[in-house]
């Protein structure tokens, strides 16, 4: 445990700020021949960032400065520790049996890595990258499209982040949301490209979206910016996502099934207007890409015609100040999530 662990909110869960003590956890996880899945957050955590089917499961929680543009929400970015412990203690994971004599094993989360900026940072770090001194890793070609067109250094950041906690938590298993479909692919060629071994690629998994229930709104940490109007409206891009899944199924070119995805967007903003409620929408983006190489889909292919490669349509929407983000595999997902 770290000396700093006094100023910290009680847990029941040991917790690692340095890469030193953590280490030496997992050093001892290595000589028990023990498996490590790995959850890396940014805090505020939700039922989606949750996944606990190794003999150990580690979190990380470091909001990290490089992945935010000098402009993004960096300062107002949710910080909910105490909350998110008692989520991690609260959360089990059943794992199968193998016979019907055999009881159930339950799994916790086993540590939480929350490391400072200087520790993941030891050069230092500035949200400028023209700024910026030390060690970064970027994944070139493949960060300019979808997401990357919109936050041009997030990749960037991303890369490097995550690189460095793969080094420092030595996982076997690393678990990855859909939401954040580009940056989950990406970190998988990250992986192929740089030979890692914990994770290699093919232990780097994609886990399906956590939605909620009845409104189809994908979790995530930035919900918590959304007013009680906001909330109303802000499934409206997984609606609009779903009608252009729909178009497409039935034949529709890419332009055609794009052009459904935006008219539900238009039609409930004009519904969201005439209602009076104090909210405001604004369309990022919608679009489909090849789940390959992230390229633009050229706007008259149609499903038959793009053959067995599955195609990623999605969107990013500002509802007032919070942005956003979604997507749908469209095709076989059995490539990209396992």
């Amino acid at each position: 445990m770290s000396t700093a662990a006094g100023k910290l909110p009680a847990s029941a869960i040991p917790i690692y700020t340095s890469v030193a003590s953590y280490r030496e956890w997992r050093k001892k996880a290595l000589e028990q021949r023990k498996t490590v899945g790995f959850v890396a957050t940014m805090g505020a955590l939700h039922e989606g960032h949750i996944s606990l089917e190794n003999d150990l499961t580690v979190v990380s929680i470091f909001v990290n400065p490089a992945q935010f543009a000098p402009h993004e929400d960096l300062a107002t970015y949710p910080r909910t520790l105490s909350q998110d412990l008692e989520l991690l203690a609260a959360q089990s994971f059943t794992l199968p049996v193998e016979s019907a004599t055999e009881n159930p094993k339950m799994r916790k989360t086993s540590a939480l890595f929350l490391p400072t900026v200087a520790e993941m940072y030891p050069s230092g770090i500035s949200q400028d990258t023209v700024a910026q001194k030390g060690t970064f890793i970027e994944v070139k070609g493949y960060g300019h499209q979808m997401e990357g067109k919109s936050r041009p250094t997030f990749f960037r950041g991303v890369a490097t982040v995550v690189t460095k906690l793969f080094n420092a938590i030595e996982p076997t298993n690393a678990y990855f949301g859909q939401k954040d479909i580009q940056q989950a692919l990406l970190l998988k060629r990250l992986s192929r490209d740089i030979l890692l071994s914990h994770p290699d690629p093919k232990h780097i998994h994609i886990v399906p979206t956590a939605r909620d229930p009845s409104s189809g709104l994908a979790f995530s940490s930035r919900n918590a910016y959304l007013t009680h109007d906001g909330l109303q409206v802000a499934p409206t891009l997984h609606k609009a996502l779903k009608a252009g899944e729909h178009a497409w199924n039935r034949g529709s070119t890419k332009a055609e099934s794009i052009k459904e995805a935006v008219k539900v967007i238009e039609t409930m903003k004009a519904h969201a207007q005439s209602d009076s409620l104090t909210t405001d929408m604004h369309l990022d983006y919608v679009e489909l890409n090849s789940s390959d190489d992230f390229e633009v889909i050229d706007e008259q292919l149609t499903k038959s015609l793009v053959g067995s490669v599955p195609v990623i349509l999605s969107g990013a929407l500002w509802v007032d100040k919070t942005r956003l983000i979604d997507n749908l595999i469209l095709g076989s997902t059995s490539s990209i999530l396992a």
